[in-house]
């Protein structure tokens, strides 16, 4: 017995797909992944963590740009994936895209329902974008920023931080992670 396999997605198509359908999607290796609703505590995450690098842009960056949750990053011909928040430098991209072809930061925020794919697909998928130099996981939870940074050749940096400083150049953005992670939870949260 012969069982046919549907062919992979290709992005082009999964935008079109993907154009005013409810809710938020990515395409993984060109199969559709339907991303969990969040809770509160992740939207205030990535609220709070694009005022933090909007404010860092303006402090001494002013040819870039910040995106919260709307736009995807092309990986190759069958993945996308759309982080929680994107940096691009350069000029304004038009209000109708779809698409950010040469981010320079990405984040994601972890939640229970994202990790595993944060931490080990996205991970990979990202820093095949030659654009991409740093890739930021903030982890409310343990309190910590995993900053990954494009070193020289094929060397991927990996620094983890609950307070201090992370140093993102290019394109030349200074963060505190207490910023980043925000107010300790109270007792009792």
């Amino acid at each position: 017995m012969t069982i046919a396999q549907r062919p992979r997605m290709r992005v082009d198509e999964f935008l079109a797909w993907a154009d005013g359908r409810e809710g938020k999607w990515e395409l993984l290796d060109g199969t559709v992944v339907g991303v969990a609703s969040e809770r509160l505590g992740h939207g205030t995450t990535i609220y709070r963590v694009v005022g933090v690098l909007d404010r860092a842009i303006a402090a001494g960056c002013g040819s870039c740009h910040v995106v919260p949750d709307s736009v995807v990053v092309r990986i190759d011909e069958h993945t996308t994936f759309q982080p929680d928040a994107l940096v691009y430098c350069g000029d304004p991209l038009p209000d109708d895209t779809l698409v950010v072809e040469t981010p320079v930061i990405v984040v994601e925020v972890l939640s229970p329902g994202t990790a595993t794919r944060d931490l080990r697909d996205k991970l990979l998928g990202y820093f095949r974008v030659p654009s991409i130099h740093h890739y930021l996981i903030v982890d409310t939870e343990r309190r910590i920023v995993i900053h990954h940074r494009r070193g020289e050749g094929d060397l991927i940096e990996t620094r983890i931080v609950g307070e201090g400083t992370l140093a993102l150049d290019p394109p030349g953005l200074s963060l505190a992670a207490e910023d980043v992670l925000g107010p300790p939870p109270r007792p009792g949260d």
